[in-house]
């Protein structure tokens, strides 16, 4: 009886250390499982998970990298100027004082023969008189002239060469009061637009004196535009291969082409400005109804092409404390931040100089959302408590 305790005894003690010695083996196998799950995430830890779904939704799309043609560019800055071509002068027809019809102000839409101001020498001391009186009192003395002209030629009075220059006084009379008469109004003579488009600048306040010929407004069409660009003078060996322009104004995002725009180069300079060491080079294009004549342009000038060049849109780029990275496709859901060193930018698409190689995979659009995926996905450090 005795013996058989005494197995019992040792038979507990036996499992009692069996079951002790296969928890801590447990244990062990927990810790060794999850060091090496850490050395997995370790091998990938700068590895962004993004699902396809999600890409899809955050409309990320990715361009493989293809070495090809992209052309040298020079990064400057210029304006909107209106055509030459596409302005006309509104002169004064006659001296006196001006006064304004239609409330004429910079950026009013005019038709072609509208009145914009009306000229008139009522109550002025004038040595010459009220010009249209003047016109009237000319015009009908040479009448006079010209019909006594020729009864007189009839009885071989006067010559031949003295009736031609009475008719020629009397059609040069006749044809300045009709004009005047035609533009003649209650208020004085009146001076049209001599053709539609847009009133760039008044050039007189009503109430002034003015003189014949003397400029009142300047009218434009608003059709053509130059695009002036200033290139520092250290780019003057490059000028003939500048092939077109593209640029952007202060007031919007838009990028225009030149090209696309009908433009062609004007002309540009042979020599540096005074005061400054820039060379401008103007540009003309048809203006899209968009372009504010005027305004400040950032101007991206193309040169020749240069093969074997690795490109990007600017839209690929993301920026973090002044360094520039764009995100690389390694598989369907996962991506990887590179840094990427610039080269020159047309303003659509910047050169790629060192960070990625042909055949990667970069996201060109949604950049951004692969960026907050990668914050997303950190993961706070994990403590072992035992």
């Amino acid at each position: 009886m005795l013996r058989r305790i005494s197995y019992y005894l040792f038979s507990l003690v036996f499992v009692a250390g069996m079951v002790a010695c296969g928890g801590k083996s447990h244990d062990h196998l927990d810790h060794d499982a999850e060091d090496a799950g850490h050395g997995a995430k370790g091998a990938h830890a700068d590895e962004i998970i993004l699902p396809v779904e999600k890409a899809r939704a955050a409309g990320v799309k990715v361009e493989e990298i293809k070495p090809g043609m992209f052309h040298g560019v020079i990064h400057t800055s210029g304006k909107v100027m209106s055509a030459s071509c596409d302005e006309t002068a509104v002169v004064a027809t006659i001296s006196g004082r001006v006064q304004y019809k239609n409330h004429v102000s910079e950026g009013l839409k005019v038709a072609a023969g509208t009145t914009l101001f009306s000229i008139t020498s009522a109550g002025m001391q004038i040595a010459d008189g009220d010009p249209v009186q003047r016109a009237r009192i000319d015009y009908e003395r040479a009448e006079r002239d010209y019909t006594r002209a020729k009864i007189l030629i009839k009885d071989k009075i006067i010559s031949e060469k003295d009736l031609a220059v009475a008719k020629a006084e009397y059609e040069a009379a006749k044809l300045t009061y009709t004009s005047m008469q035609r533009t003649r109004s209650a208020g004085g003579v009146a001076v049209t637009a001599p053709r539609g488009g847009y009133v760039k600048q008044c050039m007189v306040n009503g109430g002034d004196y003015v003189e014949a010929g003397q400029t009142l407004a300047v009218i434009t069409q608003n059709k053509h535009l130059y695009l002036r660009a200033e290139i520092p003078e250290r780019h003057f060996n490059e000028l003939n291969k500048i092939r077109c322009a593209k640029f952007r104004t202060s007031y919007s995002k838009r990028l225009y082409d030149i090209t696309d725009m009908g433009g062609h180069i004007q002309s540009y300079g042979r020599s540096a400005e005074v005061n400054n060491s820039y060379i401008p080079i103007i540009f003309e294009f048809n203006n899209t109804g968009d372009v504010v004549q005027g305004s400040y342009a950032e101007i991206y000038l193309i040169t020749q092409d240069r093969p074997n060049v690795i490109s990007l849109p600017l839209t690929a780029l993301t920026e973090e404390q002044g360094i520039r990275f764009v995100y690389i496709q390694v598989d369907a859901e996962g991506y990887r931040k590179q840094e990427v060193t610039l080269g020159e930018s047309d303003g659509e698409r910047v050169e790629i100089l060192s960070g990625v190689k042909k055949g990667d995979r970069v996201v060109t659009k949604g950049a951004v959302q692969v960026r907050l995926a990668s914050a997303a996905n950190a993961i706070p450090a994990h403590n072992h408590n035992h």
